[in-house]
């Protein structure tokens, strides 16, 4: 009798299971969609989220689109869930939500699906190198000593320690990520630089007839780029970052007042001693002292062949084509390394005085 109910609750089982949620899963996400995402401020930690996406560009974005819903059919999903509902039913409440590692590599694939163009700029240049890329490499490993800093620039949001992620931490190898899984993933994906919350006004679709030249009032920046503070977990606004001073010996060197940078000086930083070229400060000085990061460098691929030619067309005066140099920063004996070129460098029979004005 006991054998015939067991083999009744196994049939049976599989079927409630399924009825279950033939039942309730459409409910519940008809509940959330036409609920406006406000169902998931039940919970009190979500609260500040949600307020601060109610009031961000991505607003008219439901919170699902990027963060999922009963509907979706990861069951890692919904196995973080239920653990997050039994942690809530034993009081284990956290003051504030962090997303994981995991989370965070997910929502930057979501990113793709509207920025497509840029997302495709940023996974082919380099800023979207991969983990087993930037912590595997065998020449920076023998010569310098992997440490918790190196995850301050080059994986903000990974949840652990060096040792966490990489084995050994020596100088000798051979290297392997704990987490093989991390090996084709960005190290630092879009959320580095982009806070999804910040608050702004969602973007318009481009008018179908651009205008003829930029004005005033064009739009640099977007409201989302800010910096994630890997120690404090938290964003830190473009407009809250310092532009630093840099000298050249005991000269004070000019730098564009290009707020946009100062993102950019946050990991490209001189060491302590302020000194330009030190650390891995790319500050430019001679002919280009002054001239902005993003004069050169698009915003999210980081190539610049093209800006030479900008200013320096083959039909120029001096008739030198600029793209046969060799102006990168990485040949130390480039005499033409377009952050330290200078007039000389070029005109080795003397630099031409300028013409007066008549």
């Amino acid at each position: 009798m006991i054998g015939r109910k067991v083999i009744r609750f196994r049939i049976l089982a599989p079927v409630l299971v399924i009825l279950f949620a033939v039942l309730f899963l459409p409910g519940a996400s008809l509940y959330y969609r036409y609920s406006g995402g406000q169902s998931c401020t039940r919970c009190h930690e979500i609260w500040q989220p949600y307020r601060d996406w109610h009031e961000s560009a991505h607003r008219n974005i439901a919170c699902s689109e990027c963060h999922g819903d009963v509907m979706t059919l990861d069951a890692g999903f919904h196995l973080k869930n239920l653990r997050q509902l039994v942690k809530h039913v034993r009081g284990q409440v956290p003051e504030q939500v962090r997303l994981k590692t995991d989370d965070v590599l997910k929502i930057e694939q979501r990113c793709a699906k509207c920025h497509r163009e840029e997302y495709a700029s940023w996974a082919s240049g380099p800023h979207g190198a991969s983990y087993s890329k930037i912590f595997l490499n065998k020449e920076h490993n023998t010569n310098t000593l992997l440490m918790d800093d190196c995850l301050r620039c080059h994986s903000m949001h990974f949840q652990g320690s060096i040792r966490d992620l990489i084995t050994p931490v020596n100088r000798q190898g051979p290297w392997k990520l704990v987490d093989s899984t991390l090996a084709d993933r960005p190290a630092m994906p879009c959320l580095t630089c982009h806070q999804m919350h910040r608050h702004g006004n969602p973007l318009d679709r481009p008018p179908a007839v651009k205008p003829d030249s930029a004005g005033p009032t064009e739009e640099i920046v977007r409201p989302s780029v800010a910096l994630f503070d890997r120690r404090e977990q938290e964003y830190v606004s473009l407009d809250r970052l310092p532009l630093p001073q840099v000298f050249e010996g005991a000269r004070l060197v000019k730098i564009s007042p290009d707020q946009r940078q100062a993102l950019c000086y946050q990991c490209h930083a001189p060491s302590a001693t302020g000194q330009v070229r030190s650390g891995d400060d790319r500050t430019p000085v001679g002919v280009h002292e002054g001239l902005s990061c993003f004069a050169c460098h698009e915003k999210h691929a980081q190539t610049t062949r093209a800006s030479c030619t900008t200013c320096h067309p083959q039909l120029s005066n001096c008739g030198i084509n600029v793209e046969t140099m060799d102006t990168t920063f990485k040949s130390l004996k480039s005499p033409h390394n377009v952050h330290t070129v200078k007039c000389i460098d070029c005109h080795t029979k003397g630099v031409p005085q300028k013409k007066k004005r008549t």
